[in-house]
């Protein structure tokens, strides 16, 4: 069945709490299904131990968050993605794959990008 925008419910607390637990499964997902997304989270635990331990300042940590927000953020992305290609084509297609490669790509730019920024934070600290 299509809904119409007009056909549009009253604003309700309990679904939005439903959209908060449909929001925690995906990522519930995201962790049980992306061995990337484990080594994305031990990397931002390393990176802030760093951060506390050279006691970088409070502009250094938000680039920070937002740099480790941007790699977390392409990596639940791409997951999608990649299982939305799986669900619409389950066999080969060359399509498919450039799909899922340019997606992943994504995610290896903004891995490349959290490097570059944390080198040029804690680089100057370090030496």
């Amino acid at each position: 069945m299509v809904k119409n925008i007009s056909d549009k419910k009253k604003f309700s607390i309990i679904q939005r709490a439903k959209s908060f637990n449909h929001a925690f499964r995906g990522l519930s997902i995201v962790f049980k299904t992306q061995h990337n997304m484990w080594v994305h989270i031990f990397i931002t635990v390393i990176v802030v131990v760093f951060g506390f331990v050279l006691n970088i300042s409070n502009i250094e940590w938000l680039v920070l968050v937002l740099t480790i927000g941007l790699v977390i953020v392409t990596e639940i992305l791409n997951t999608a993605l990649e299982i939305d290609i799986d669900l619409t084509s389950p066999t080969y297609h060359p399509y498919a794959r450039d799909t899922k490669d340019v997606a992943s790509s994504a995610v290896l730019i903004s891995v490349i990008i959290s490097v570059v920024t944390g080198l040029i934070i804690f680089i100057p600290k370090i030496f």
